[in-house]
């Protein structure tokens, strides 16, 4: 299950609370002489009562001189007094230290060190279960006390958290989960009034791969968190494809976002040098992509305003969402895609495994993509509905041309044309609609155009095992018998009606069947004596 807004919020505001508690306890020791026990009980009750909570703080020790220094234990933090899972929040060690002059004329502590915080989100069975929980939310802030109105006036100079995790818990027991290692951080001028510049390296989940991060962020709006502006430039090093199930390749990224926390701009670049297509066998290719999307997040969910990627020779655009669904886990992307002046050579490279492309032309297309969340192979839960244009066909293979250039030939009447003559090796146009859907793709309509001949067809192509069945019919500008010379142009007058077509020349219904490494092309005579002789 996605995190919802509110709990993504909470997970930011407890970690600030943490501090926030820290500065309280040393502001206890500033304005009363606390005992250490009494310090720890305080510190106990004002942590479970704001956020909530079933607080332990196992050791706390302070000091006064000749410096101010508070240090803590074994800090942990169950939200709602959760005892079925882990807590949301364990802190192994903190500590605080401040000059004492520094501290009371100022208001600044020196350093504040967290180590070992690990944040753990559970389930949110209420949220599943359609129950909108209003606890999940950012606590409300009661009246401060002396001591916490002290606090809030405190400037922390320097943060760092080191050793922190991020566990995503999943609500299937089954599925493991997903886990965020923050190596390092490091804020300054920490303050709740203040913009808190940052600096953080860690592992990401999914892809993983490492990210360095910096930046500022703050002040933090209380009344409208979502309004709390943030900006910064980051890099995602070596992150591993291999994770989405189809596809592979090791992708860096690097860019800048900025705007508020519930609206973020982030243009970015990303490069896989040798990104491909795992089931269908096809060769690595370099992509390279720019875009420009707009994140939500307090929620996650993103608007992709552009993404411009290339490969090889071709240029593919983009623009769409990645949203979650509260009923579903994980998160469906659906864009509308474009190629305006592409390469079938580059597409067949990426997807065909051949020492080179079995065919080559200039591509258009346009089409809906849809990639719903789930462990199933790309393949197989891609949709796509959309047109595509082929300009300028050639086949590579010596073979398979020259057939294309005798069906030319034949379709004209000019059988016996010397093909050595034949120097244009025909260029062939292929149009039609498509959709792919449950790794099956469907062709409602499709055209093969050379000169003197026209081929529609319809069917399906399985990709994965590479079968296909089309049934459509071949125009042809001359008559049946007209295709041949000799006896058989004389033996074929006879079926000429039979193939005649309005206009003139001649239409056979044809079928293509088999594999994409065997097609089997033959006369579809279940049609021959129908008037069904177009798909």
């Amino acid at each position: 299950m996605a995190l919802t807004r509110a709990r993504k919020l909470v997970i930011f505001v407890l970690v600030l609370l943490i501090a926030f508690a820290v500065t309280i306890a040393i502001a206890f020791v500033a304005v009363a002489p606390l005992s250490e026990e009494t310090a720890r009980q305080r510190v106990i009750a004002t942590l479970a009562e704001r956020l909530d909570a079933q607080v332990e703080l196992k050791e706390l020790h302070l000091q006064t001189w000749p410096s101010l220094r508070a240090e803590g234990r074994g800090l942990t933090i169950r939200h709602h007094g959760r005892t079925d899972v882990p807590p949301l929040i364990s802190i192994a060690h903190f500590s605080a230290d401040a000059a004492i002059l520094t501290f009371f004329y100022h208001r600044h502590i020196s350093r504040l060190t967290i180590e070992g915080l690990d944040i753990q989100i559970p389930p949110d069975h209420n949220k599943d279960k359609g129950d909108d929980d209003e606890r999940t939310g950012p606590p409300s802030i009661r009246q401060p006390d002396r001591a916490e109105s002290m606090a809030r006036t405190i400037v922390v100079d320097h943060l760092y958290s080191m050793g922190a995790r991020l566990t995503i818990i999943p609500s299937e027991a089954h599925k493991p989960p997903r886990v965020w290692d923050i190596h390092d951080l490091h804020m300054t001028s920490l303050s709740a009034g203040m913009a808190m510049p940052f600096e953080a390296t860690l592992t990401n989940a999914i892809p993983p791969g490492e990210i360095e991060t910096r930046g500022s962020f703050g002040p933090w709006q209380p009344d409208d968190p979502g309004g709390t502006p943030l900006g910064g430039v980051f890099a995602f090093n070596r992150a591993d494809l291999s994770v989405f199930d189809g596809v592979a390749g090791i992708l860096s990224a690097h860019g800048q976002f900025g705007g508020r926390l519930e609206r973020i701009d982030v243009h970015g670049e990303t490069d896989t040098p040798e990104f491909r297509i795992v089931k269908t066998g096809g060769h690595p290719v370099p992509l390279h992509a720019t875009y420009h999307t707009i994140v939500d997040g307090t929620n996650g969910n993103t608007i992709l305003d552009e993404i411009d990627a290339s490969f090889l020779n071709t240029r593919v655009i983009a623009k769409g969402d990645v949203l979650g669904n509260p009923n579903v886990h994980g998160r469906t992307v659906k864009l509308d895609v474009s190629i305006e002046r592409g390469r079938l050579e580059d597409l067949l490279r990426l997807a065909v495994d051949a020492p080179k492309s079995p065919m080559s032309g200039a591509l258009r297309l346009r089409t809906s993509f849809v990639l719903p969340p789930g462990h199933v192979d790309v393949v197989k839960k891609l949709k796509l509905d959309g047109h595509f244009a082929l300009a300028g066909t050639r086949f590579t293979s010596d073979t398979v041309q020259d057939k294309i250039n005798e069906l030319s030939r034949r379709g004209r009447g000019k059988p016996g044309e010397d093909a050595e003559q034949d120097a244009r090796r025909v260029q062939s146009k292929f149009e039609g609609q498509f959709a792919l859907a449950g790794g099956t793709l469907t062709l409602p309509k499709v055209q093969f155009d050379v000169p003197g001949a026209l081929v529609q067809l319809a069917g399906n192509y399985a990709l994965e095992p590479g079968t296909m069945d089309f049934k459509g019919t071949l125009f042809m500008d001359a008559k049946v018998s007209e295709t041949t010379t000799g006896i058989k142009r004389v033996l074929l007058k006879v079926v000429d009606p039979l193939f005649r077509r309005d206009g003139g020349g001649s239409a056979i219904p044809i079928k293509v069947s088999g594999s994409r490494a065997n097609p089997q092309f033959g006369l579809d005579k279940g049609r021959l004596f129908s008037n069904q002789r177009h798909p």
